[in-house]
């Protein structure tokens, strides 16, 4: 009988990393939840399932419980390693037209940290008039292998959701450089709200990156738009290009037109 060919364990890895993300994200939407429920959501076996919480118990993401788990994550923040795989398409859309409006000369380039940001990241290979600054560990490892790109990483105190340094000594490295443009992932953008993000020390690094920029451009899925969270970072109206989704909320849309944001729907 000729045997099934084996599946390549990267396959195996990226299915599972999958499914370690939809068990998050069910438990920051609703805090608590049962194998069974999973189980039956997900159509794995509840071996699997009881594998697949120890592990993310082991990260102290959740707390296993009789018959389940409760979350440890705020709402909204999975790790960048859990977010990576969401929305994908739609953050490389938004990736490529911010990259596509950021000029070819030479100029220094600020990226925050994020899944978008990372798109964006990705598609500057072929650049090579920029400086690259970034807080970002995963961005900088990114960029490293381009030898036409120079890349300053900015250090500091690491979150392990977001992969940033933050924090003073960041900040006092970022407040002695300037930028053409800034490149930044946000939470949340709205009129009312400003760009937040969950992370009060995070957000005051975004600021100072914000503040060092003569243009900020803000990347954010549909998700994002009218939402509101935490921490402020700055007003909507310091943001001069953000870049989104066909289906962001029309609303929320006009209103940061009215303000003078200049929208890119794709």
């Amino acid at each position: 009988m000729t045997s099934l060919p084996a599946t390549p364990r990267a396959q195996v890895s990226d299915r599972r990393t999958s499914r370690l993300a939809a068990i998050l994200a069910l438990l920051t939407e609703r805090g608590t939840v049962s194998v069974v429920e999973l189980a039956d959501e997900l159509e794995v076996s509840h071996a699997s399932l009881r594998r697949d919480l120890a592990v993310l118990e082991a990260q102290d993401l959740l707390k296993r419980v009789h018959g389940g788990a409760t979350c440890r994550v705020l709402a909204g923040e999975l790790p960048v390693r859990y977010r990576d795989g969401q929305r994908r398409d739609a953050k490389a859309r938004i990736a490529a037209a911010c990259v596509e409006a950021i000029p070819r000369r030479a100029m220094a380039l600020a990226i925050s940290g994020g899944t978008t940001t990372t798109e964006v990241a990705r598609r500057l290979h072929d650049r090579s008039e920029l400086t690259v600054v970034t807080n970002a560990v995963n961005i900088a490892t990114e960029l490293a292998t381009s030898p036409r790109l120079r890349v300053v990483i900015a250090g500091g105190t690491m979150r392990s959701e977001s992969y940033e340094a933050v924090g003073a000594w960041t900040e006092r490295f970022i407040e002695g450089l300037n930028f053409g443009i800034t490149v930044m992932g946000v939470d949340g953008i709205s009129v009312a709200g400003g760009l937040t993000t969950h992370d009060a020390v995070e957000a005051r690094t975004d600021q100072k990156m914000a503040e060092r920029s003569q243009r900020l451009f803000v990347v954010a899925d549909a998700s994002k738009i009218g939402r509101v969270v935490f921490s402020p970072i700055v007003p909507a109206s310091r943001v001069s290009m953000l870049f989104t989704e066909v289906g962001a909320p029309a609303d929320e849309v006009a209103r940061l037109r009215a303000a003078g944001v200049e929208v890119h729907l794709v």
